[in-house]
């Protein structure tokens, strides 16, 4: 699929490994996973991850990655974790890629979707919230070293409008926070 920033979002695997590293590590400085944990998620059977690339240069630096856990048949789907590009941030990038691990859940039979994201992050709280997406709780240091608090927030399936297109409302204008969502604590492979 293309969208207005001329890119080209596609399955995710190992391969992309190091380029989603290069996006992972400049946009989350102080709690970016490590390479072993992204190649773990990347290789796990239960998970769907998406990048975005320039459609003109595949080869340049990612414009964004997402990634879903969401075993087939399993009630319940988490959004792992999502990056855009500050140079392409606030052009609904991180709405379509939200858009699509929607879908892909709700086409696994998942009937709710979880999210934790940054409590000091009102851009990506904005736009979850216009996806659908509802706030159930608080985990207090979730975000470590930062010691900042996630917004725990759960998006249910049934009847809703989130994986249309743009259908759940619009990106927030001058937006510069999209698709900052993540499990910080997740463990190592083999932990």
């Amino acid at each position: 699929m293309t969208d207005a920033l001329d890119c080209v979002m596609r399955v995710a695997g190992p391969a992309d490994l190091d380029a989603i590293m290069a996006l992972e590590t400049a946009t989350f400085e102080n709690d970016a996973w490590s390479p072993a944990m992204m190649r773990s998620d990347l290789e796990l059977r239960h998970t769907y991850y998406l990048v975005a690339e320039r459609a003109e240069h595949p080869s340049a630096a990612l414009l964004g990655y997402a990634g879903l856990l969401s075993p087939r048949g399993a009630a319940d789907a988490d959004i792992q974790t999502i990056a855009v590009a500050p140079d392409a941030r606030g052009q609904g990038l991180g709405r379509k890629l939200m858009q699509a691990l929607i879908a892909e859940a709700a086409r696994r039979g998942a009937r709710r979707v979880f999210l934790e994201v940054r409590a000091d992050n009102p851009g990506a709280q904005h736009l979850y919230r216009t996806l659908g997406f509802t706030d159930i709780g608080v985990r207090r240091g979730y975000y470590q070293p930062d010691n900042v608090d996630a917004v725990v927030m759960r998006l249910d399936l049934a009847g809703s409008n989130a994986a249309g297109s743009n259908a759940a409302g619009s990106n927030a204008a001058g937006s510069n926070t999209l698709g900052l969502t993540r499990h910080p604590n997740q463990p190592e492979a083999g932990a």
